[in-house]
């Protein structure tokens, strides 16, 4: 199964693209998660914030693998524990269907993306940088993968 990342945002600092690789380097060939990121929307004095958006969320359609499992990163969706994550991992896998993450730019998502989403994931009730949030989704995803598979990094 591959996991996709589909990101919207400028260039990352080296500790994002560092921290992102670490945690997708450490998910085994059967659960690969990459990144794929996307340019912002235009933006600036005159220009339109939903222009930009829905630039963004064009890009964001097209870059979608056929027949994945769409979840969108929005901060009204369901919050997961660690364990919730797990489950839904196992699930995904046992699906045989990959899946593509949607993280919106600094408008969010476009509306026709969260439409085409079949789950919505909360990562905190906090708002995260674009960066960090890049690595906690790595992070997250890595943990789900070591409780399913009983591996010491997830402690109770």
């Amino acid at each position: 199964m591959l996991l996709r990342l589909i990101a919207v945002g400028p260039r990352q600092p080296a500790w994002v693209a560092a921290g992102f690789q670490d945690y997708a380097r450490r998910l085994p060939p059967e659960c690969r998660l990459e990144l794929t990121e996307l340019p912002l929307g235009p933006r600036g004095k005159g220009q339109d914030a939903l222009r930009a958006l829905s630039f963004e969320g064009d890009r964001m359609l097209k870059a979608l693998p056929s027949d994945a499992r769409i979840v969108a990163l929005d901060e009204r969706g369901r919050s997961w524990t660690s364990r919730e994550l797990a489950e839904r991992l196992a699930a995904w896998m046992a699906s045989g269907q990959d899946v593509a993450l949607l993280m919106g730019g600094p408008d969010g998502l476009a509306p026709a993306c969260k439409a085409r989403a079949t789950e919505q994931w909360a990562l905190s009730a906090l708002t995260l940088p674009h960066g960090l949030a890049r690595v906690v989704v790595a992070e997250a995803l890595y943990r789900a993968h070591s409780l399913l598979r009983g591996h010491p990094y997830h402690r109770d």
